[in-house]
């Protein structure tokens, strides 16, 4: 662990997450999520064992379990982040990591239930960036199945506007001329390729607490910042939704019934030493400690 990572650079609406456990624990739990933050990119082994270990003391709280399953996701464990993620939404009954679960159902192989999954929640409650990034996930689960004609009609939503760019635009471009690609339309694909390029390029000095709208079409776009709407940047991986038009695959010959249940043997003892512990147990921040 860096000396230099304080419980301070997390995140605040993180750091309210452990407020249920002491001081001490709630601090060594920061630091590890921090570090598991500044690891993702460069390293996803070493962010998982800081997720890890931040599940060793409190795995009962939501961040951490949301943490745990974007570093599996990103070391190609579909199953276990499929698992974690479950346990997120049942712990806070959010939405928002919808789209990798559908992404890691496709992982384990299962685009039929992938697409099930996209269809059981009402888009409207979503906010746009999660909306965005389950076109993606659903579309990748169309391509999976074969269906392109699908796939690109699961990519036209309200959020596929050419002339303005928003945080999670570059990816939804980039898999709209993916699946143009498929269809062989080529000039199209290009088009949408082009403007994916210009978005990500005009968003490289995005403020995070704002969204920035750029005029995509025309050869000099004027930004306007405004305060409503997504953030252009996630500041947290706690709170950034992992690209998911990835296509993923595991293999599935040595395991018996529900994939997302073959899951390491360290991460099944912290499942089962913080499935018994109620919610006094995480009052005295003792949750999962060994």
């Amino acid at each position: 662990m860096p000396e230099r990572i304080t419980p301070r650079d997390l995140d605040s609406a993180a750091r309210s997450e452990l407020k249920t456990l002491s001081k001490e624990n709630a601090d060594w739990v920061a630091r590890h999520l921090v570090a598991a933050a500044e690891a993702l990119e460069v390293d996803p082994q070493l962010a998982h064992r800081h997720a890890l270990s931040a599940a060793r003391r409190a795995g009962r709280i939501g961040v951490v379990r949301e943490t745990l399953a974007i570093t599996a996701y990103a070391t190609g464990d579909f199953g276990l982040a499929l698992r974690e993620l479950r346990t997120y939404r049942r712990l806070t009954g959010r939405d928002d990591q919808l789209p990798l679960m559908v992404d890691s159902e496709r992982g384990v192989g299962r685009a039929d239930r992938a697409l099930e999954l996209g269809r059981s929640v009402d888009r409207s409650r979503l906010s746009a960036s999660v909306q965005a990034a389950l076109a993606i996930a659903m579309s990748g689960a169309r391509l999976d199945l074969g269906q392109p004609e699908l796939a690109l009609a699961e990519l036209e939503v309200p959020q596929l506007d050419p002339d303005r760019a928003f945080s999670y635009s570059p990816a939804l471009f980039a898999a709209y001329a993916e699946v143009l690609e498929e269809l062989g339309r080529a000039d199209d694909a290009a088009r949408w390729r082009g403007l994916a390029d210009r978005a990500e390029a005009a968003l490289e000095g995005a403020q995070p607490d704002f969204v920035e709208v750029f005029e995509l079409e025309e050869d000099e776009a004027p930004i306007q910042p405004t305060e409503a709407g997504e953030p252009a940047l996630a500041s947290e991986p706690a709170a950034t939704l992992i690209a998911a038009d990835a296509e993923a695959g595991v293999e599935l010959d040595d395991v018996e019934g529900d994939p997302a249940d073959a899951i390491e043997p360290e991460v099944a003892a912290i499942l089962e030493e913080t499935a018994g512990l109620d919610e006094s147990a995480d009052a005295d921040g003792h949750a999962g400690r060994e």
